[in-house]
């Protein structure tokens, strides 16, 4: 897990952002394994998958200083998923870049901490690190990611949407739309 000293702890008015801890792997197992959650994904990941995955974290946060946070509700301390920064690792016309992204237990959603959380990652792109800009992009389908770039000000551009690598050919979800912010924008 991502030692406390390299993962700043980042609060909005109802998560605390934060490194991941070793409780946090069970919840966040089932997120990954809830066909709800994954339904704009190409399948869900296996409980030792969503460990690799959560051992990519650490790696990214000891190289660049940056990456994703574990999203902790303030009022109940209950771990609720992700949001963060997170290199965009495959080759695209748009690449290289990085996105903002979320990822949310289902009994979360539509309550705005997968907006509130995403502005403060953003916050953190621009202010602290200076970037000029960030990106997102989803499955064509998937509405409500979409509704919460908009919400963040993002701008679609549909002259970078792409079909994703990673998604087999002829898969529903392949067809992505592209986002972007520019700090310029905010």
């Amino acid at each position: 897990m991502p030692a406390a000293d390299v993962v700043p702890t980042l609060t909005t008015a109802r998560l605390v952002m934060r490194a991941f801890r070793g409780a946090d792997l069970a919840p966040f197992a089932a997120i990954y394994a809830d066909p709800v959650v994954m339904q704009h994904f190409v399948q869900p990941m296996t409980a030792e998958g969503t460990a690799a995955f959560v051992d990519r974290i650490d790696a990214q946060w000891r190289a660049a200083g940056w990456g994703l946070w574990a999203l902790e509700r303030r009022d109940t301390g209950e771990f609720i998923g992700y949001t963060g920064l997170w290199p965009v690792r495959f080759e695209a016309a748009f690449s290289p870049k990085v996105e903002v992204g979320w990822r949310l237990a289902a009994q979360h959603w539509g309550q705005g901490f997968a907006t509130e959380a995403a502005r403060a990652a953003l916050d953190f792109a621009f202010d602290v690190l200076g970037w000029p800009e960030v990106v997102s992009f989803t499955a064509v389908a998937n509405l409500p990611s979409r509704r919460v770039m908009e919400r963040l000000g993002m701008r679609r551009e549909p002259e970078w949407d792409f079909d994703h690598p990673a998604v087999p050919e002829g898969h529903p979800v392949r067809p992505h739309v592209f986002y972007r912010l520019r700090a310029v924008d905010r």
